[in-house]
C-alpha cells in the first residue's frame, strides 16, 4: 500500500478531528483524542498542526471554502428545482468525501442562536447558494431546508459508515429533494 501524501494526511487528521469536535464539542475534545484517533503521537500530531484550535480552524476552512465555492458554481442556475439538485447532489458528495467535517457543519442545527458564528456563516453561504433571500424567507422553506440537509448529512455519513454509498446515493438525493418539496423521481 502507497505510502501517504501530506495532503493525504492533513486532511485525514482534519476529518478526525472535526468528528471528534462535532461530538464533543471543542472544549472537550483533547489532542490525545485526536491524535488516537489519528494512530499518531501528540507530538507527532503537533508536527503537522500546533495546536487544537489550528485543527478546529482548518476544518472550518475546509467547509468554508467548499461552501463559497458550491455557491460560486451554482450562481448561475436559476432559482428553483435544477439548483437545488445541484447543490444537494454536491452536499451528498462532501459528505461521503469529508464525513467528520460534514458532521461539524451540522451542527449549526443544534447551536443556540449565538452559536460558532462560523458555522453559522457557513449556513448562511449554503443559503445563498440555495438562492434563498433571508429577508422573505418563509417558516416553511426554513423548516424544508433544515430538514433536507440535516437528514441529508446524517443518511450520507451513515452511508459511509456501512460502506454503501453508491447504493444509497440517489435515494439520499431523493429524499432530501422531496423534503425541499420536489416531489418527482
Amino acid at each position: 500500500m502507497p505510502k501517504p501524501t501530506k495532503t493525504e494526511i492533513t486532511a485525514d487528521i482534519i476529518d478526525r478531528a472535526a468528528a471528534l469536535f462535532a461530538r464533543h464539542g471543542f472544549e472537550h475534545t483533547s489532542l490525545q483524542q485526536i491524535a488516537d484517533a489519528v494512530n499518531y503521537s501528540k507530538a507527532g500530531l503537533l508536527h503537522h498542526f500546533p495546536s487544537k484550535l489550528a485543527i478546529y480552524a482548518a476544518a472550518l476552512e475546509t467547509v468554508r471554502e467548499h461552501m463559497q465555492s458550491l455557491r460560486a458554481n451554482v450562481e448561475s442556475l436559476p432559482v428553483g428545482i435544477k439548483r437545488d439538485r445541484a447543490v444537494v447532489e454536491d452536499m451528498v458528495q462532501f459528505t461521503y468525501d469529508w464525513p467528520g467535517i460534514s458532521a461539524l457543519s451540522n451542527r449549526i442545527a443544534d447551536s443556540e442562536p449565538d452559536g460558532d458564528p462560523q458555522l453559522v456563516e457557513v449556513g448562511l453561504i449554503l443559503y445563498a447558494a440555495l438562492g434563498i433571500d433571508l429577508t422573505a424567507m418563509t417558516e416553511e422553506r426554513v423548516v424544508r431546508v433544515t430538514s433536507a440537509f440535516c437528514g441529508l448529512g446524517m443518511t450520507a455519513m451513515q452511508a459511509v459508515r456501512v460502506d454503501r454509498k453508491r447504493e444509497w446515493r440517489d435515494h439520499i438525493v431523493h429524499a432530501a429533494m422531496n423534503a425541499l418539496g420536489h416531489r418527482s423521481r
